[in-house]
């Protein structure tokens, strides 16, 4: 009898991934409670599991006496000579209990228990295994599709994508193959449930991750991510070394890394965006793919104005204010944009082409005059030849021919002010 259920356990146990520890624990747990059940109570009893030798041994302790009065802890000489001969009154015997004495009802309850201990066992470790995998990206199939959300098959594990975690525009079917980030594991009653999501931003920060090895080896840090899920999403990055483009590293050649991030995304917008912290500097980049020609910013109350070109005006603004709302949140300042024709028919003051907008200068003369705060052609004519050499990376021949470039544009915006 023993070695049978020692042998069904025990292959339970291996198919299950049980340490002969955990399961010695479960089988001795049981047993007692079997104790406990037939004769009211454990004290003088005592169970060994040994897993190895496949056996189960249970000890009932009992005092000799001239008459029992308390047959769970007293024995009667003449049955105790039986189990010691040299047994006298006073003295403690030790009976063994074979397990097949229990009855066959409490045998099944204990198999019942078993099953239910495994389970209990087995959603613990994956609790503590998931939990410390939050944050990790996971592929499995759908296998079932219902109102609340979606059970995915990961390995042998069943994870759960909620309804608001689930990208709205994307249209998912029962074998299909998905990626999903772990978000969180909720231990309720029914057991511990695995969350899933493809809504978060972290999502998004895991697939640049695993796409643009700059991110994943720290060369390009993710700053900032902000993200309406299957309609837009901005990225600030910085690049540690100054040699490599953080923008262009996160693209790739011909564009390949953000596209493949495109399409697990089902076609979601992704502007990425060069991290600043000067705040004029960044809410102008930030609100990409419109080019705002001048910001004025509140610093205490963290509002700022963006002058659009009029013709921009809906793509600083976005499909239902969208674009408008990440740059805000991104920045950390609520933008407010005005267009171009309505700020300096009020104010009277003259607009200027952007340095982002001279596209005579090539991108790395651009970046060092933004980098230092030059936002117009006006702010280079105003720094002169002296003042452009200061800046890193700019000597007197680039200088000079910043000069000259701009010469045009100062010229064209006097004459349109006229």
């Amino acid at each position: 009898m023993n070695s049978e259920i020692m042998e069904a356990i025990t292959q339970i146990a291996k198919d299950k991934m049980i340490e002969k520890e955990h399961l010695r624990e479960m089988l001795e747990g049981i047993f007692t409670s079997m104790i406990q059940k037939r004769y009211g109570e454990v004290d003088n009893f005592d169970v060994i599991v040994n897993i190895d030798k496949g056996d189960i041994e249970i000890y009932q302790e009992k005092t000799v006496v001239e008459q029992v009065e308390d047959p769970v802890c007293q024995i009667t000489l003449e049955a105790a000579l039986k189990i010691d001969p040299e047994a006298e009154i006073g003295e403690e015997v030790v009976e063994i209990i074979n397990p097949i004495s229990f009855g066959r009802r409490l045998i099944i309850n204990a198999k019942q228990t078993l099953n239910q201990k495994i389970r209990d066992f087995e959603r613990e470790k994956m609790l503590v295994e998931y939990k410390d995998r939050i944050g990790e990206i996971i592929i499995g199939d759908i296998h079932q599709i219902q109102k609340r959300g979606i059970y995915i098959n990961v390995d042998k594990t069943e994870v759960f994508l909620p309804k608001e975690e689930q990208v709205p525009t994307e249209r998912l079917r029962r074998g299909d193959t998905l990626r999903t980030l772990i978000k969180e594991v909720r231990n309720q009653g029914r057991g511990p449930e695995i969350i899933v999501s493809r809504a978060d931003p972290q999502f998004l920060i895991r697939l640049f991750e695993l796409e643009v090895p700059e991110i994943y080896d720290g060369i390009v840090e993710i700053k900032k991510v902000v993200r309406e899920a299957g309609e837009r999403s901005k990225i600030a990055v910085e690049s540690i070394d100054r040699r490599i483009d953080p923008v262009g590293a996160c693209v790739g050649m011909k564009g390949v890394r953000i596209q493949a991030i495109v399409k697990e995304l089902n076609n979601e917008k992704i502007d990425i965006v060069n991290f600043s912290n000067e705040a004029e500097l960044f809410i102008s980049r930030s609100m990409t793919p419109a080019k705002p020609l001048k910001v004025l910013i509140n610093h205490e109350e963290r509002i700022a104005v963006a002058i659009i070109n009029d013709e921009q005006m809906s793509l600083a603004i976005g499909k239902g204010g969208i674009n408008l709302r990440l740059a805000s949140e991104i920045s950390g300042y609520q933008i407010e944009p005005v267009k171009e024709s309505e700020y300096y028919s009020e104010s009277g003051e003259q607009v200027y082409t952007a340095v982002e907008d001279l596209t005579e200068l090539n991108e790395s003369i651009r970046e060092k005059l933004l980098d230092a705060d030059v936002l117009d052609v006006k702010e280079i004519d105003d720094l002169g030849y002296d003042g452009l050499i200061e800046i890193q990376g700019i000597g007197g021949k680039t200088a000079e021919k910043i000069l000259e470039i701009i010469k045009p544009h100062l010229k064209k915006k006097s004459s349109d002010a006229e």
